[in-house]
């Protein structure tokens, strides 16, 4: 695969702007179509995406149908919740940045440690993501859930009160293809592989490229 370039002697547009956090000549790249299928063939071939009536369907498709989900969360005046442990975490706040400054999308990650620490010790930590939900979101909302194993009990228990109160729910996990989470979504996506650091890239590689779609 051959990616195209161009080369133009102007600065980004950003230094344009006027910022100062670059210096030299910039080469710019044309965006790609379908970059990330080329890419990482894989996971395009691999993954499995389901309805929440269980219907399978194929992997653009179920990317087309979240960010459809993320655009109506946001003019309806809601926001898109990334929810995760852990390394999954990692990938929640890093997509909530992303869909925030490049989607255009009123994005959030729940991870904030003061208020995460405060739930766990009053609730249980199988409560922290379940009683954040509970209080800041609306049926107005997006939350997707991140979850290498799609088994932890925080998890379950906020895909439970997202359901209540009516939010889109996109689901992403790996490992046991039977595991709760897989079946807790408007659409699943479910990575069959038991490497943590393959599942996890694989999630992270799937919500980017809802971005670029």
């Amino acid at each position: 695969m051959t990616i195209s370039s161009r080369s133009i002697n102007e600065p980004p547009a950003n230094l344009k702007r006027g910022a100062k956090h670059y210096t030299g000549k910039a080469s710019v790249l044309e965006r790609q179509p379908h970059i990330y299928e080329q890419v990482y063939p894989w996971i395009w071939q691999s993954t499995q995406v389901t309805t929440g009536d269980g219907e399978s369907i194929r992997v653009p498709s179920g990317l087309k149908r979240m960010r459809e989900q993320f655009e109506r969360a946001h003019k309806t005046g809601g926001s898109v919740w990334f929810i995760g442990n852990g390394g999954s975490a990692a990938i929640a706040s890093h997509m909530a940045v992303d869909w925030t400054k490049n989607g255009g999308i009123r994005s959030r990650a729940m991870n904030d440690a003061p208020t995460l620490t405060c739930l766990a010790n009053d609730f249980g930590y199988d409560q922290v993501f379940a009683k954040g939900l509970e209080q800041h979101a609306t049926k107005r909302d997006a939350v997707v859930i991140i979850s290498t194993s799609g088994r932890l009990l925080n998890i379950v228990a906020a895909s439970g009160v997202a359901r209540t109160l009516g939010c889109f729910i996109a689901t992403l996990s790996g490992m046991n293809p039977n595991n709760v989470l897989r079946q807790r979504g408007d659409v699943n996506f479910y990575i069959p592989c038991v490497d943590y650091g393959i599942v996890e890239t694989a999630h992270l590689i799937l919500l980017h490229s809802v971005i670029e779609r």
